[in-house]
């Protein structure tokens, strides 16, 4: 963890239940990014983690956010309108020290920052693993999701997710950073030839790249 982190946690109410926000505070923020886990996990997420340990380095907070199921001990996801409630319900947290807010998620709470950004304000969309569609069926695309997000989006896929590959997005007013070889999560297999360390290191990278170039 950097010296530079302050870690701290809070619970919110929503109309769905009790959300909670871990947050990794930078010294001198420039940003926040508030962040979401997807149906199927939490804010343990690998990635997740990673940002949480690296960004608040480079000026930005990071507000972990656990959805009301999550908080609950719920193991299945509600409905995505159940999904974007909960994280209405948060926005005001995120946004009460009057610094811009990237709205981001991984999976499914990436499709809910998608959906709720120019309704909420927020600068920026970071969309972790975009769930495309779902395994198998590219038929099924979400692809209006993504591209009706309104603000500057940076999607971070990995080269072997069965949601989507990086080939199969369609063309659009976002960026997309490939982690070669990450599944979902962006885990690696050992014939890759390269770490998981080290892929995280892309999707840090990346990310903190694309931050420095918002306005």
């Amino acid at each position: 963890m950097s010296s530079e982190t302050v870690v701290s946690t809070e619970t919110v109410e929503t109309e769905a239940g009790t959300a909670r926000i871990t947050w990794h505070r930078a010294d001198k923020p420039r940003l926040v990014l508030a962040v979401s886990h997807g149906a199927g996990g939490g804010v343990e997420a690998r990635d997740l983690r990673a940002l949480a340990a690296v960004l608040p380095g480079r000026g930005v907070s990071v507000a972990l956010v656990e959805q009301p199921w999550r908080v609950a001990g719920r193991k299945v996801a509600p409905a995505p309108k159940t999904l974007d409630v909960g994280w209405r319900g948060i926005w005001p947290a995120v946004v009460a020290a009057g610094l811009p807010v990237i709205s981001g998620g991984r999976s499914a709470g990436a499709r809910v920052a998608c959906r709720t950004a120019g309704e909420l304000g927020a600068h920026a969309v970071l969309a972790l693993s975009f769930p495309l569609h779902p395994p198998g069926r590219p038929e099924k695309s979400r692809a209006d999701e993504l591209l009706g997000a309104g603000v500057p989006t940076l999607v971070v896929q990995g080269g072997n997710d069965p949601f989507g590959r990086p080939d199969e997005f369609p063309a659009g007013g976002y960026d997309l950073v490939e982690v070669p070889y990450g599944d979902h999560g962006f885990a690696v297999p050992k014939r890759a030839g390269v770490t998981q360390e080290e892929t995280l290191e892309v999707v840090t990278a990346g990310v903190v790249g694309w931050v420095a170039s918002l306005g």
